[in-house]
């Protein structure tokens, strides 16, 4: 299990525009932290980033686990479980077929039905993909997540085409992460329902 993610004085531009610069903080073993600020602030450029998707224009981002660093995108990317916008679903596949392929792709079979009644999908589960709503595939979204088991999670707008239930349902997901010593770094608008830290991207980004 990982110790701790930190970045130190981070910035990163977009094109010509610089999104943010000067950006540090640090998340530990079962901490969550919520990203805010504008649309366009850079918070899914932050999480992107993180993940080694994006270069850095500056500072650095690294892992800590058994007090190594691990600074390299390839090496903290076997750590992190990713939720962003797109689903990256096979219409044609069934709900439980998709995951059955998510298992083989990240290697890890599991009780896929219980994942499914999990996340509120057990009814669904002979349903071709492309008759899923937008808050179904958010839910299949989440199914992933799990199944990935990794022990950083970086979510992009994790209530986005969720109802009440399934909003809920995520509070509980990110809570219980935490609770095994997971860590959350989140960008969203609305509350994470936690006692986590806040960041405010963009520009006036303060440091944690």
């Amino acid at each position: 299990m990982i110790a701790s993610l930190t970045a130190e004085k981070l910035a990163c531009t977009r094109g010509s525009r610089r999104l943010f610069e000067g950006l540090s903080f640090r998340v530990t073993a079962g901490q969550a932290l919520a990203l805010e600020g504008a649309n366009g602030a850079g918070k899914t450029s932050l999480l992107r980033l993180v993940a080694g998707f994006l270069p850095q224009v500056s500072g650095r981002v690294f892992l800590t686990e058994n007090g190594n660093e691990i600074a390299e995108p390839e090496g903290r990317g076997r750590f992190i479980g990713w939720l962003g916008h797109h689903d990256a679903l096979k219409a044609s596949f069934t709900v439980a077929e998709q995951l059955a392929f998510f298992g083989k792709l990240h290697g890890r079979t599991g009780d896929l039905p219980a994942l499914l009644e999990q996340v509120g999908l057990t009814r669904q589960a002979a349903l071709p993909c492309r008759y899923l709503s937008a808050g179904q595939r958010r839910r299949l979204a989440l199914a992933r997540l799990l199944l990935t088991a990794r022990p950083l999670w970086l979510l992009d707008e994790p209530f986005a085409a969720l109802d009440i239930t399934g909003k809920a349902l995520v509070a509980h997901l990110i809570a219980l992460h935490c609770g095994q010593g997971g860590m959350v770094i989140a960008a969203t608008h609305e509350p994470l329902g936690l006692n986590n830290e806040t960041l405010r991207v963009g520009n006036e980004s303060l440091n944690l």
